[in-house]
């Protein structure tokens, strides 16, 4: 079954409402900031909603879940609406980008859906998130070494971080050594395609096999001035 016809299926009823609400919201915030250029129905269908509940069947069930530089909430609004099992903690620095994710939790009423206000490198430093969660996900933020040193110390032994890219697997081969310094491995490389020539996709699990260095993320820029 492709994509299209399986996201089709799930949504119905009480999920197709909250996806139409979601949409709403999102055109409506975007006049003031700025949150996407992809604004046509189509298009956002399926490159913000499609490509973001590509991702759903990797999350086991009630996992607990981190999001690194969430924007305007893909892939983690799109999962929650899809898996209501699945807990949320959204990081995102830019606080307009909070506000508008703290009006699209409130409007659909997500439970289990927590917004921070915090860089990566500095919540990842904290005790309080430090490895206390089954995965971490990241969608358009950054190239693969730079994003594995963000969401990996969030992540607790055992847990993943899967991350949504482009169909062009490069960066994802480069960041090895990240990997393996920030106590990971790469488990596995997921493709797939969105419909109607919108473009190949991956999805990149990356397993957490021991606990990340404390000196990790470096902060001060050098995740992406001096990516591992």
């Amino acid at each position: 079954m492709e994509l299209t016809e399986l996201f089709n299926r799930e949504i119905q009823g009480d999920k197709k409402e909250k996806f139409e609400q979601y949409r709403t919201l999102l055109l409506e915030y975007n006049n003031r900031y700025n949150l996407t250029t992809i604004l046509e129905e189509k298009d956002m269908y399926y490159k913000h909603f499609l490509d973001s509940a590509a991702g759903a069947f990797l999350f086991k069930e009630n996992g607990k879940v981190a999001e690194i530089g969430s924007g305007a909430g893909f892939p983690s609004i799109v999962l929650k609406i899809l898996r209501d099992d699945l807990s949320f903690d959204l990081f995102e620095s830019v606080g307009k980008k909070c506000e508008f994710l703290r009006a699209v939790v409130d409007n659909l009423g997500l439970k289990d859906v927590h917004i921070y206000n915090l860089r990566a490198e500095e919540a990842a430093r904290d005790k309080t998130f430090r490895e206390k969660y089954d995965y971490a996900t990241a969608r358009a933020v950054a190239r693969m070494n730079t994003l594995t040193e963000y969401c990996l110390p969030f992540v607790k032994v055992g847990g993943k971080f899967i991350a949504y890219k482009s169909g062009d697997v490069t960066e994802i081969e480069e960041a090895k050594s990240a990997y393996k310094i920030l106590g990971g491995s790469l488990e596995k490389v997921l493709p797939y395609s969105l419909p109607e020539g919108y473009g190949d996709r991956v999805l990149a699990v990356v397993a957490k096999n021991k606990p990340t260095p404390e000196r990790y993320p470096r902060g001060q820029g050098k995740e992406r001035k001096q990516p591992l």
